[in-house]
């Protein structure tokens, strides 16, 4: 009996230890991590993430209603002693091993991989504030530029047409033509079904290492969307660092042909820079704003109210967990690392110039 156990666990103790000899690796051994989101992580996404991309609906947003029904039925049998405690723990453990292994695989070796402003050579270096303004002015001129071909619902919002899904992936690749490392196969990215799970967490969207799926959040206004979504995919070429696929989404919207898309990222860049302005001197923010076209001043005020009144008790939780999670993942800044996208940005335009 007791040899008849081992057999039994023997598979299970192998694939815990396989992931973290995985986590390991990947954090001491310099170029692992980066040799496997070129070569091995890719087929991941070819495989079970075109598999899930076949399913309208978020696979992993299923699966999760799955999950909690499930973990529920478990809890009642328990109650009802049909079910022993002891038996129970044991499936809850083993499902904690698999979920950990493909997190591993398609998320967790990701996060010790080069950077993607190492990748595509951009010099991060401290800037002046004169600098931070003229990227301001700059972010400025390219909302109000987009903001004249934009599409609007019947209350003058920006409102997205077409299909947002596809014209990111277009624009993913357009940014490739350029960024190499953007280059290849992509999801398609989903909007979930109930977004109030999302934006009582502040969360626009989330990538999915389960189902390996893009999913955003499509209660949100829809300027955030487009930015969003490129921001989403970006994590589905490796690289997982907050600040860079901020980055990566605005180059991606830059580089769509979609006015909208020119848009929303133009304005997800603006509002870093413009925070990063309002940190040093207020008043020079103040008078770069005032060059914002009308309809730009609009929907900043409705991406405001929209997440204004989700604040509370659980986005400040969700913050919390999110901090520790980036933290455990190699980003030693935590939430303050979305931060650094301003100084790519000012990399970026120092080359632009």
């Amino acid at each position: 009996m007791p040899e008849k156990r081992a057999l039994r666990t023997l598979p299970w103790v192998l694939m815990l230890g396989i992931s973290l000899f995985l986590h390991c690796l990947a954090r001491l051994r310099p170029g692992f991590a980066e040799w496997y989101a070129v070569h091995v992580y890719p087929v991941f996404v070819g495989s079970l993430g075109r598999l899930c991309s076949l399913c309208p609906l978020s696979v992993i947003e299923l699966l999760l209603y799955g999950g909690v029904a499930l973990i529920l039925a478990g809890a009642a049998a328990v109650v009802a002693k049909k079910l022993p405690l002891r038996r129970a723990l044991w499936i809850l453990g083993r499902a904690l091993i698999v979920i950990f292994l493909i997190f591993t695989l398609n998320c967790g070796i990701n996060y010790q991989r080069l950077p993607f402003s190492k990748r595509a050579g951009f010099a991060l270096q401290e800037s002046t504030e004169e600098e931070l303004i003229a990227l301001c002015e700059r972010l400025v001129e390219e909302i109000n530029e987009a903001a004249k071909e934009i599409a609007l619902d019947a209350d003058g919002h920006c409102m997205l047409t077409g299909d947002p899904a596809k014209t990111a992936r277009d624009a993913m690749a357009a940014a490739a033509l350029e960024y190499p490392e953007l280059g290849g196969y992509y999801p398609k990215a989903k909007p979930v079904l109930t977004t109030w799970y999302l934006s009582s967490q502040l969360l626009q969207g989330v990538y999915s290492p389960f189902t390996v799926e893009a999913n955003y959040n499509n209660g949100m206004p829809d300027q955030d969307k487009p930015s969003t979504i490129c921001h989403e995919l970006s994590h589905l070429k490796g690289f997982m660092r907050e600040d860079e696929a901020n980055f990566v989404a605005y180059l991606a919207c830059r580089a769509s042909k979609d006015p909208q898309f020119r848009y929303s990222g133009s304005i997800l860049a603006y509002i870093y820079s413009g925070n990063a302005l309002y940190a040093q001197n207020p008043a020079a923010l103040r008078s770069v704003r005032e060059k914002l076209c009308n309809q730009a001043v609009q929907d900043l005020l409705d991406h405001n109210a929209y997440w204004d009144t989700y604040r509370g008790k659980i986005s400040e939780v969700s913050d919390k967990v999110n901090d520790v999670y980036l933290k455990v993942n190699a980003q030693e800044a935590g939430t303050k690392s979305y931060g650094r996208m301003v100084d790519l940005l000012l990399a970026w335009n120092r080359e632009q110039q």
